[in-house]
């Protein structure tokens, strides 16, 4: 009769896991979760910071096109759209298109509005204007990168 109790205390002490070994497991599963999670959130970080930035370029390309296609009175851009512009500034009524006519006032309006939606109420601008070289600079702070002040510089010359 003893060896039937000897082989079943065996079988219940070779078969399945302990406590310990459940919680190990469990521990590391959760670091493994918590660093999966850590890399999701700088993922979306980044990729809002490049989306920033690519808005930033656009912005500078875009008003560097005006200014190309009306070379006469580039300077004239420059003065307007770079002259301590800050988005906090700007109207809704700049943001609005016309049909007819449009002054370059309504185009740099419009830019800056642009520039505004685009990058937020602290936004700012600096366009130079120096014997056709032409630098736009845009700055912006973002909210969720740990660069509290972020820029794009764009020079061409006309």
């Amino acid at each position: 009769m003893n060896r039937g109790r000897g082989r079943q205390s065996r079988r219940l002490g070779a078969g399945g896991f302990s406590l310990i070994e459940v919680l190990i497991a469990l521990l590391v599963l959760a670091f493994g979760l918590l660093g999966f999670a850590l890399l999701q959130t700088t993922g979306l970080r980044f990729t809002q910071s490049a989306n920033y930035r690519t808005q930033a370029t656009n912005l500078a390309y875009d008003l560097l096109d005006q200014m190309r296609s009306n070379r006469f009175q580039a300077a004239w851009y420059a003065g307007s759209a770079g002259a301590g512009f800050n988005a906090g500034e700007v109207t809704d009524t700049a943001c609005s298109r016309d049909t007819g006519t449009v002054s370059l006032a309504q185009n740099v309006a419009r830019w800056q509005c642009q520039v505004a939606r685009a990058l937020g109420e602290d936004a700012s601008a600096e366009v130079n204007y120096v014997n056709g070289l032409v630098t736009v600079t845009l700055s912006w702070s973002e909210r969720i990168a740990d660069d509290p002040q972020s820029e794009v510089t764009v020079r061409t010359q006309l």
